[in-house]
């Protein structure tokens, strides 16, 4: 991994999110066919785990107490590592489809885990308090969701000081295509056996972010330092937020 970096662009914080009720929406693949995904996040895909924990906490653990978020959690594969890892981490994944939400707690529950909780949720619009969570991970998150901006400025919104997120984004078409096209594929089968003629909220192609795409979004935000590095396979960025400024002097006598 490469050294943090400070950042000092100059840029300005994103407006913040519209976080009103948005309409219903068609369903989604990842809930009509949710053992698709699963399998491929079990088995098939990267485990990231050894590289989060040194991203998020290079003193090798968290703090005891701490906040941790996995959105777009799917089965809640990092989440219930983290939450086996680390007794004292309050674990929470997130995820908009209810069947793959459903899978994470059944596995959460046969690993006896007892510090993690799995909860529906829009990364464009998170229910979390502002500065309320201490460590984020997101992985492969931006493949099948067009509006990065928003969720990056909601992830950065509710970070608290000093709190870092973990960014992972495949850079392999053929890995990054794989669930995607197997969920439209057996979508298809339906159609064709069953007559189903659902409509789904998922795009047809998965994104594969450049270089230049990836870097420009991570930069979005006014992080204090980025850690951000590649291999032949993923995009990755250790994002930190800025430690609060201390009170003026003036400020500081008056509320003492």
């Amino acid at each position: 991994m490469t050294a943090l970096i400070g950042l000092a662009r100059g840029r300005h914080p994103r407006p913040a999110p519209d976080r009103r009720p948005r309409e219903a929406e068609p369903i989604s693949l990842f809930d009509r066919f949710p053992w698709i995904y699963s399998s491929c996040r079990e088995w098939f895909f990267r485990d990231h785990t050894s590289q989060i924990v040194a991203g998020l906490w290079p003193a090798g653990m968290p703090r005891a107490h701490e906040y941790f978020l996995e959105i777009g959690c799917g089965p809640g594969f990092y989440a219930r590592r983290l939450a086996g890892r680390f007794d004292g981490l309050r674990v929470i994944g997130l995820d908009r489809s209810v069947a793959q939400l459903g899978h994470a707690r059944q596995r959460a529950t046969a690993q006896g885990l007892t510090n993690c909780r799995f909860v529906e949720g829009d990364a464009r619009a998170l229910r979390q308090r502002s500065g309320s969570i201490d460590a984020i991970v997101v992985s492969r998150l931006f493949t099948v969701l067009p509006e990065r901006e928003c969720a990056l400025a909601e992830m950065y919104r509710v970070l608290g000081p000093g709190g870092r997120c973990f960014i992972a984004e495949p850079r392999s078409r053929f890995w990054t295509a794989l669930p995607l096209r197997a969920l439209w594929l057996s979508a298809t089968v339906a159609r064709a056996l069953h007559g189903e003629r659902a409509s789904y909220r998922e795009p047809a192609r998965a994104t594969v972010l450049t270089t230049a795409e990836f870097d420009g979004l991570v930069t979005l935000q006014p992080w204090c330092a980025i850690a951000r590095w590649e291999d032949r396979q993923y995009h990755y960025a250790v994002c930190e937020k800025r430690l609060a400024a201390p009170l003026p002097m003036a400020l500081a006598l008056a509320a003492d």
